[in-house]
């Protein structure tokens, strides 16, 4: 205990009944002992909170790490759907598919053909004609046939 032997302790304990007496001895004890908790329990409670303190100070720690991710992916979304950086960022692919469509045109590339003429739909029924019976037909047997041929 505190780094004394027995002989230091029965030393002390002697110089106490030699000035205290053998009356106030056991009392004098008593306090000595209480004084000696509320020691112990001083320590324990600061350690206790030091402790605590401790771990609020990494709770604290984890919370500031979370709001400085939390900070980072809110700037990186906002100049996600920031609508000027995106509206010129159109405006510059505007220019490069102009300046490709330009580059098409210059070379000597085959234009595409002209789509077909659309064609008129018209509910009027067409006219057959039919052979007129008047008409000379000439029959196989009126015409002579080549025998050269």
């Amino acid at each position: 205990m505190f780094g004394m032997g027995f002989i230091e302790i029965l030393i002390i304990g002697v110089i106490g009944i030699l000035f205290l007496g053998p009356d106030k001895l056991p009392q004098a004890m008593v306090e000595i002992a209480k004084f000696f908790r509320s020691v112990k329990r001083t320590v324990a409670s600061a350690k206790e909170s030091l402790e605590e303190e401790m771990h609020i100070s990494e709770i604290k720690e984890e919370a500031m790490n979370y709001k400085k991710e939390l900070t980072s992916a809110g700037n990186e979304l906002a100049s996600l759907t920031n609508l000027d950086d995106i509206s010129a960022e159109i405006d510059d692919i505007k220019k490069e598919v102009s300046v490709s469509t330009d580059d098409i045109s210059d070379s000597k590339v085959a234009a595409p053909p002209p789509p077909p003429k659309a064609e008129a739909v018209t509910f009027e029924k067409k006219k057959k004609k039919k052979p007129s019976p008047y008409k000379s037909a000439k029959t196989s047997a009126e015409t002579p046939k080549d025998e050269d041929s």
